[in-house]
């Protein structure tokens, strides 16, 4: 990042009757995480965005596991999106657009995304199991979409092929952790925003 000095870094914290959760980003980290939702699927997967995304990821989420899983994963979402719009700033300098394709076994998964500022978000993945562990499987559409609208991202998730949930699940976020890292990355011939309006909002 020779020429920023600026951390691209953030913080939030988001307390409501539902969630209480603390986040703390680094899009310019080495792949470390420290996470706790209480759901241990579900922290298994975000390790994946920090760790192939090469991002350092702190989250701590104390939710209403009592009732289920929806309301800490999607407010995790939320917190995510929150917390990436706020490290990319102005987005000077930042490639934009990422994507991957990425094999998990017998799955294909397709990740796309543009960082615009315009929060469009499209899913085309099916599961066969209703549940893995404590984490329900509709929850996975609702993290993401969660993330797009609140960190203005517009985010397309495709699954190629896949018989295998675990799978399946795992190369979703593998392939958004490598998308967003090509996204985020500075790249030096752009000078201001990689747009014609001069902006990305």
């Amino acid at each position: 990042m020779e020429g920023r000095a600026l951390k691209r870094t953030a913080s939030i914290t988001r307390n409501t009757y539902e969630t209480k959760i603390n986040m703390s980003l680094d899009l310019d980290g080495t792949g470390n995480s420290n996470i706790n939702t209480g759901i241990g699927f579900f922290d298994h997967m975000l390790t994946h965005i920090a760790k192939h995304g090469f991002m350092d990821i702190d989250i701590n989420c104390d939710g209403d596991l009592d009732v289920d899983c929806h309301h800490s994963v999607e407010d995790v979402g939320i917190v995510f999106g929150k917390c990436l719009s706020r490290a990319l700033g102005d987005k000077a300098g930042i490639k934009r657009y990422g994507y991957a394709i990425v094999p998990m076994d017998e799955t294909l998964v397709l990740c796309s995304m543009d960082l615009s500022g315009r929060d469009v978000f499209v899913y085309d993945a099916k599961f066969t199991v209703p549940s893995l562990g404590m984490f329900d499987m509709e929850t996975v559409e609702e993290f993401f979409r969660a993330l797009s609208s609140n960190s203005g991202m517009n985010l397309h998730i495709k699954v190629l092929s896949g018989s295998n949930n675990h799978h399946i699940a795992e190369g979703m976020f593998k392939a958004f952790g490598k998308a967003l890292d090509m996204a985020t990355q500075i790249d030096p011939r752009i000078d201001g925003t990689l747009s014609t309006k001069g902006m990305l909002e």
